[in-house]
Parts: structure tokens; sequence; C-alpha cells
């Protein structure tokens, strides 16, 4: 299952995200917002981040206008490795390299269909694993100290 949250500015596109994977077979729990109302995007990404964390989600995908600051957010959570992607290479290269656990978004910055894409190119790389589960092992440590 993927948790899926947004503030007001990652709505629009939230909406147009989750119903590509529900689309594409792909289960999704929309944690809000449900309207355009204005909302601090730390507060909506905590429980998407919690169901990851909990292991209720296997992923979470974040949006806010320009995916910076809920990703911000997001890796505040222990255990969370939330990467803001904008294109395809980095939607690739943090699924395969980092394991990011957590795809962020910006709604007002991305284009629905280059959020397809950049979904579906999260959703379907595999983590390498080898070197770079050393370097993820490092970045938990970090979260340790």
């Amino acid at each position: 299952m993927i948790a899926i949250g947004s503030d007001h500015g990652g709505y629009e596109l939230k909406e147009f995200v989750k119903r590509h994977l529900i689309e594409n077979g792909i289960e999704v729990k929309d944690y809000g917002v449900f309207t355009e109302d204005s909302v601090d995007y730390p507060d909506c990404a905590r429980p998407v981040c919690k169901a990851v964390q909990s292991g209720e989600a296997e992923r979470g995908i974040l949006l806010c206008g320009t995916g910076i600051g809920i990703s911000m957010a997001a890796n505040k959570f222990k255990g969370i490795r939330a990467a803001l992607c904008g294109d395809v290479y980095s939607a690739k290269m943090t699924a395969e390299h980092n394991n990011a656990n957590i795809l962020c978004l910006g709604g007002r910055v991305t284009g629905r269909e280059l959020a397809f894409m950049i979904v579906d190119t999260w959703l379907s790389t595999p983590f390498a694993g080898g070197r770079h589960a050393d370097r993820i092992a490092k970045i938990h440590a970090i979260e340790n100290e």
C-alpha cells in the first residue's frame, strides 16, 4: 500500500497522482488534505511518515507547493528517507541507490504527466543493495547519534 498526503499547495497534483496509482492497480491510502484550504506541511507529513514507519504502508508520496518543505519535514522522522524528485533520473537513482521510502513532489512546479513518470519510475526501480545498503546504514547511524 502507498500512503499519500499533501498540503494545500500539493492537493491538486496529489489527486491526479492518487487516481493514476489506483488506475494502475496500486492500493493507496490518502491521508489528506482534502481541500485547498491552507494548512501547514509538517502536519501533513506526519501521518504518511508514521504509516511508513509502522509498516502500515510500504512507501509514501508527499506533496507540497515545491516539495521542499514537506521533504524537510519528512526527513525528521526516524527511518524515513524522503527524496524530492523533479525528474525521472533522480527518481530512478533515489530508488536504486538510496532506497527512498518517501517520494516528494512539488505540486506547483511539476506537471501532471512528468509526475506520473517520476512516480512510475520510483515504484518500478529496485534497490541495488550492496554498497548502497552500507551507505543507508550510515544514514541511520547518524539518526541515532
